[in-house]
Order: structure tokens, then sequence, then C-alpha cells
């Protein structure tokens, strides 16, 4: 086999790939978060909406041409886009174009993750790429996509699928690969009761990531096969992937570290897993690192001034431990631990927030003791309120997960008749 690194560099390659977001998804498990928003479009980690770590990745490996493909209540995140992610520049082959459900090619909206890219067969022939990465749109890691295009390269592989190490009985939740001893995928299983194990790893699974790269002909053809069968669900993970297995080359690539390790990948699907993901970040040494200045997360920023504490007084002390607070936020005469508290927010005084989340714009009144919740975009919390320590009492006014205990509160349940988007 003659190995890429002999004709083309990694350069050369992420030029002339074109990457597809799939963002249309609704986001259901996110229950009110996701109300007024795609999923995507939800804020994460005080400043940035979810995409943006997908859209990081892209850009900071290199790979310039996106196509974002959007369809459930997308006008916040069509918005976003446009605001954060303008800088491309079209005239020297970098875009980030939105495609959104247009029917196309019939009268029907995106029916799958497949179909998706079909209904967009014209608009992906128009930039002809060599190589298309399929991405989801609503997972938080950081990763070098140049790699895994150089892995599908190098393999002489038609598919190659993103898959991270998972503790094998966890696995029962996704697309699980078996694999031989070359990473060569023998059988996908979805949601398995008994996962297979990885070779060698008789405790570890290889759980898809929704990471597929394609050599485009390749793409095309599958795809237009895929719309032919009546029988198919317009599936990637359901359809297409088990169908090619036994006759093409599908290839594995674990996302791990210089060592072999696993990084942090998330899928903030629900309530619970959105909380966690974003109180990761106020760890010491956070597994997904936002201060790394080699691999920056980019968003839209808003003009705002920096975070500001005040008071000093015993019982009136503005201050926050092990947590993010973002621009533009007032503490004042607050107490916040192990938080993360968006932009523009502000917390009056005598208030005291612990284990939360509180997405951009939020106001805290006075008196208000707030733990183990998530506070939706522009709430308002009254004086006194407090949320987060008698769960019969939060269930006739919040959504209350009930596996986790932690609370959600948006703008409606708080009695603020607000339609605004977000």
């Amino acid at each position: 086999m003659k190995y890429y690194c002999e004709t083309k560099t990694s350069t050369e390659l992420t030029r002339n790939t074109l990457a597809l977001v799939l963002a249309g998804g609704e986001g259901s498990r996110l229950k009110d978060l996701t109300r007024w928003r795609a999923k995507p479009a939800v804020p994460f980690g005080g400043k940035y909406r979810i995409i943006d770590f997908v859209l990081s990745n892209c850009v900071n490996s290199g790979i310039r041409k996106i196509g974002v493909l959007t369809q459930y209540k997308s006008h916040s995140l069509i918005r976003h886009i446009h605001r954060a992610w303008s800088f491309m520049r079209n005239e020297v082959g970098e875009f980030v174009e939105l495609l959104p459900a247009q029917q196309r090619v019939d009268k029907e909206w995106y029916k799958g993750t497949a179909d998706a890219l079909y209904q967009n067969l014209d608009i992906m022939r128009r930039h002809t790429p060599e190589y298309v990465l399929v991405l989801g749109g609503d997972h938080i890691y950081s990763m070098d996509y140049s790699k895994i295009l150089v892995e599908h390269v190098n393999t002489g592989a038609d598919v190659t699928i993103g898959c991270i190490e998972v503790p094998r009985m966890e696995a029962t939740g996704f697309g699980v690969m078996s694999v031989d001893e070359t990473m060569k995928i023998t059988k996908f299983t979805e949601k398995p009761a008994d996962p297979d194990s990885m070779p060698g790893k008789p405790d570890k699974a290889l759980a898809s990531m929704g990471i597929y790269i394609f050599s485009t002909e390749f793409l095309f053809q599958k795809l237009i096969e895929d719309s032919d069968n009546p029988n198919s669900s317009r599936d990637f993970g359901k359809d297409i992937i088990p169908s090619i297995i036994d006759e093409w080359k599908v290839q594995a690539y674990p996302f791990a570290d210089d060592k072999g390790e696993p990084v942090y990948w998330r899928d903030v699907g629900t309530v619970e897993s959105f909380w966690k993901a974003n109180l990761d970040l106020c760890s010491i040494e956070p597994d997904l690192n936002l201060y790394d200045r080699d691999w920056p997360i980019w968003t839209y920023q808003a003009q705002m001034p920096p975070a500001k504490f005040t008071f000093d007084d015993e019982g009136r002390r503005g201050e926050a431990i092990d947590s993010m607070v973002a621009g533009g936020c007032i503490v004042s005469g607050a107490r916040i631990k192990r938080s993360v508290v968006g932009s523009g927010s502000r917390v009056h005084s005598y208030s005291q927030i612990k284990d939360s989340v509180l997405l951009p714009r939020v106001e805290v009144k006075r008196n208000c003791r707030i733990q183990n919740a998530v506070i939706d975009k522009g709430t308002v919390v009254p004086e006194g309120t407090v949320i987060g320590e008698e769960p019969v009492a939060d269930a006739e006014r919040f959504y209350v997960e009930e596996s986790s205990g932690i609370v959600l509160v948006t703008p409606e349940m708080v009695g603020q008749k607000l339609h605004f988007f977000r």
C-alpha cells in the first residue's frame, strides 16, 4: 500500500474535505431547554453554544468548507452562526454554509441523517470535495479531524467511523462497533444488551461518536441506493453503515490521546448530562481545557465588560469559588460555589448558588437559594426563591429529572410570558 504522506500533505487533504454538520435534531430529552431552540443552539459553558465546539474543531483542524444542516426550530441557531462564523472568507474557499431543509428533491423534510445528505447531493457535488466528513452538531469535545482523515486515506477505507472507548456495560446506550485486530469493523449493533468487547480489552467497547469520513463518490453511491430502498429509515447508523460492512472496508478510528488513552467526549442529550458537562468545566484541571491557546473555541462575543464582584460585608460578600463566571456578570453580595454563570447574568445580595448552571442573562433576586439546578436563558428568579432543596415542591413548579433530581427552570415556569429568540 502506498501511504498518503508520500503524495499529499495533511493540509491538502483537509483543503479537499467538505464537513457537513447535522444540526437539525429536536433534542427532546433536554426538555424545555429545546422548547424554543434546536439542541446545537443551547448555550453551554457560560458564553458558548453547543455547536461552537464541532465548528471550532473543523476550523482548528484546517477544514474550512463547512455546511450546517438545520431543520428543527433553527432561528436562534441560524442567527448565532451568522453572528459568530461570518469571519470565514469565501473568496479563498472558506465558508460556513447553512443548509436548511428545503424539500429540494420531494415534498418531505429531512427524514433521517442519511436523507439530510441525500437532499443536498447537488450542493455537495457543486463543492467537488474529495472527502466528506459527517459530524453531529450536539456533542462537547475537542478533536483534530485531520488525524482521522489521514488514517482514512492510509488504510484505504471506504468509510472511517470515529469511536470512543467506554466501559463495556456502559455501551448499551450507544451504537457499538465490533472490530478485528486491524480495527476493521465487522459488525455494528445499535444499543446492544451485551456489547462486544474490543480485541485485547475485555472490559471495553467501542461506541460510535457519530463521526463518519467517506470517500465522496462512495458516499454519493450509497446515499442514492439508500434513497431507492423502500425499507430504509434513511439513517446512517441504522441503515447505511450496517449495509456496507460485509462488502466494503469500514474502519474504526478510536478517539484517544498520544498515549492511547480515551479523551473527553460528551453527549449532552439529557438535562443531567448537560448539567454535569457544564460543571466539569469548574474542576481544577478539567478534562476539556477551554484555556488552550492552541485550540480556541470560537463563538459570538457580545461586547460586555468584565465580571464584577461587589460588597465585602459579613453575610453579604460577592464571591465565586470553584466556578466560572462569564463577562458582563455582576455578583452583588452573593455567594457562588461550583457553578457556571452565563454572560450578562446578575446575582443579587444574600443569594446562594451552588452546583448549578445559569445560562446567559439570568437574574437572581435577593435571598434566593439555588442548588443542583439549570436556569434557562433570560430567567428572572423572584426574591426569596428556593430551588433544589425540596423535590416535591420543585416538581410542582419546575421540571425535575427523576433519576438525578436536577431541576430545570425556564422563564415560563416562573411566570414570565416571554417568547423571544434564544
